[in-house]
């Protein structure tokens, strides 16, 4: 396969490479993906997916063919979208090996009628060789990074291992993870762009929804009002330049203070949107609740599933989500939130309260 690579200035500059958690990780990408890949222009064996770099992957497949020499085995893994060759060195054990059906010490070596240390260091090492040694056929999964070799896609393993998997669960559980891994984070384009000065472009908006996160987290706050937190992102106000005098920013575009309530005012309504944050009850007094810390919220979700989960109805899978936000809304709130009651559920999950029989269904223990 032709090597592709990327239009210059379609590439995210190299020194933000690092800002995308993807290039550091090993991506769990479909070994088609791996073959179309565009090789970076700027920095040679590192390759982009959807503006993603990429280096290094993680692929799990049937070895569909062999080669071996001396100093390596050359697997090619079938994933069921296409075939890439793995080469996967051998280590000292399998050079010195040969042929791993062979057995090179004896179970009597060692202490008689007790354990042999001998006989059970050869188990070891022949679990080992079994491990590494596949057949055509059998599960591998490889992890390593990607390369262009006689204009050949491959990987090169850093670890590659047999996979026992008789009932098919390893792979029911890829197949489910890797599509949400595509949707969640590798069909989402990486964006950061830099700005004139060559830093990270962050817009207010984000940078004030930041300063209020950190704010009820380092203060542990149940709830607080706008003007508890407003003289926190005066800063972000300040520092935006000035480019006319005052007498022209009256007439020509609102006041600093205008500015700083309509800042505060999204970054609140962002907040609402994420579940951080809820107002119990729409009032001219504005009162926001943070999800995490409202004992009283987290007790309501409780009760409602621990009452109703002994109904019949929900006796064997659990309470639905949409179940409990409308129990919810009646009981506590009706202010609350799909994406605050999530945070809720996840809350009361870590501490054991509560446990999930699916994706989207709850009971308790």
């Amino acid at each position: 396969m032709q090597a592709a690579t990327t239009d210059p200035a379609e590439e995210p500059p190299s020194m933000l490479w690092g800002l995308d958690p993807i290039f550091c990780a090993f991506a769990k990408l479909y070994v088609r993906d791996i073959l179309q890949m565009t090789e970076s222009t700027q920095v040679p064996g590192i390759y982009f997916y959807n503006s993603h770099p990429i280096y290094k992957v993680d692929v799990l497949g049937t070895v569909v063919c062999k080669r071996e020499r001396e100093d390596f085995f050359c697997y090619g893994v079938d994933d069921g979208t296409g075939v890439i060759n793995c080469l996967c060195w051998k280590n000292d054990l399998l050079k010195e090996a040969g042929d791993p059906t062979k057995s090179r010490g004896k179970p009597s070596d060692g202490v008689l009628g007790g354990l042999s240390p001998v006989a059970e260091l050869e188990k070891l090492r022949q679990a080992q060789l079994s491990r590494c040694h596949l057949e055509i056929g059998e599960l591998l999964r490889v992890r390593g990074p990607v390369k262009t070799s006689r204009q050949q896609r491959e990987i090169t393993a850093s670890v590659y291992y047999k996979v026992n998997d008789p009932v098919m669960a390893v792979q029911i559980a890829w197949m489910m993870e890797v599509p949400q891994l595509y949707r969640q984070c590798y069909d989402k384009p990486f964006k950061l762009q830099p700005n004139a000065t060559g830093s990270v472009a962050i817009n207010p908006l984000s940078k004030a929804t930041n300063i209020i996160k950190d704010f009820v987290k380092q203060k542990s706050v149940s709830r607080f009002r706008p003007y508890d937190v407003q003289d926190l992102l005066q800063p972000l106000i300040s520092s935006q330049p000035q480019t006319a005098s005052a007498d022209q920013q009256s007439v020509a575009g609102p006041s600093s203070c205008q500015q700083l309530r309509h800042l505060l005012k999204e970054a609140l309504q962002v907040l609402q949107d994420e579940g951080i944050v809820y107002r119990k009850v729409k009032s001219q007094d504005e009162v926001y609740h943070v999800t995490a810390e409202d004992k009283d919220l987290l007790m309501a979700v409780k009760d409602i599933i621990r009452e109703d989960s002994r109904r019949e109805k929900y006796s064997e899978k659990g309470c639905h989500i949409l179940h409990i936000l409308s129990a919810v809304r009646q009981r506590h709130s009706l202010n609350v939130s799909k994406a605050a009651l999530e945070l809720v559920l996840k809350s009361l999950e870590c501490n054991s309260d509560i446990v999930s029989t699916s994706d989207n269904h709850y009971t308790v223990f």
